[in-house]
């Protein structure tokens, strides 16, 4: 068997897959799932991206059957962070989708929505919570129940090596934000230092998340974020991916081998 599936509590689901294209055709087809249900029910589908392996991992929507059989026209893409570099930079999120996937399907570009480039770092992240905020005006994104943040149908966030999710890092002020729904950061760890990213109220708000880690440097944070899940409340900010825990979500976890090396499932929260 080379792909193993255990399901935890706290609606989060652990997947791990030996192969990474096992682990990219199974998101393919979770997220076209996901992509059907929400425009059947809501007439659309609000997903927001990462970078990191998140194009690439998702190459596989760009094939078929999933190409045509996808819905493109009801989809609308935002960015969950973003480095404040032009759209053209080799490091904007925003290029790096639209050469691995934007370009490949007919998503149109009036449902596409990235940050203003030729604002400075703070002017960017005020702007783009506008934008957030018309469109849960006009009913395109839903809003959360139980705090008036935006419920986005699908969260799609890369794990660091450190624990990061989105551009939110170990012990960071931005963790700690609970009224704004978009922040600026001027100290990423990695370069470059200017970052927007959704803060954590929001992403905990999605319907969907899926969290993805890749590669043997990403095995302690993996570890740490979905170990014994509800006995290792005292990390904290130490682990930022250890926050993501949606009160009316689910989160699920695609992980490949060696990512998941340093977790002890005998011992865990897990069912196999």
């Amino acid at each position: 068997m080379t792909t193993t599936t255990f399901e935890a509590k706290k609606n989060t689901d652990l997947r791990v897959f030996e192969f990474s294209d096992e682990l990219a055709t199974d998101l393919a087809e979770y997220v076209a799932q996901l992509s059907e249900i929400s425009v059947k029910e809501r007439g659309c589908f609000t997903i927001a991206l990462s970078g990191g392996p998140i194009v690439n991992v998702m190459r596989k929507l760009c094939e078929s059957p999933y190409q045509k059989m996808l819905d493109w026209s009801k989809w609308y893409v935002l960015w969950a962070d973003e480095r404040a570099v032009a759209k053209t930079h080799a490091e904007s999120n925003y290029k790096m989708t639209k050469e691995g996937l934007l370009s490949k399907v007919p998503i149109l570009n009036s449902h596409v929505y990235s940050i203003n480039d030729t604002l400075t770092v703070e002017e960017a992240a005020t702007d783009y919570e506008f934008t957030i905020r018309q469109l849960v005006k006009a009913r395109t994104i839903s809003v959360s129940k139980t705090n008036d943040c935006p419920k986005f149908d699908l969260i799609l966030l890369s794990v660091g090596s450190t624990g990061s999710v989105a551009s939110l890092h170990p012990n960071h002020p931005a963790l700690e934000l609970t009224d704004d729904w978009v922040t600026f950061i001027t100290d990423s760890p990695e370069p470059p230092p200017e970052r927007i990213t959704f803060t954590m109220p929001v992403i905990n708000s999605a319907s969907n998340l899926v969290i993805i880690a890749t590669g043997e440097d990403k095995a302690w944070a993996v570890q740490q974020s979905v170990s014994q899940m509800s006995e290792n409340v005292g990390l904290g900010m130490s682990v930022p991916a250890k926050m993501v825990a949606p009160a009316e979500g689910k989160v699920v976890w695609f992980v490949d081998k060696e990512a998941s090396k340093e977790i002890q499932f005998e011992n865990d929260n897990f069912e196999l």
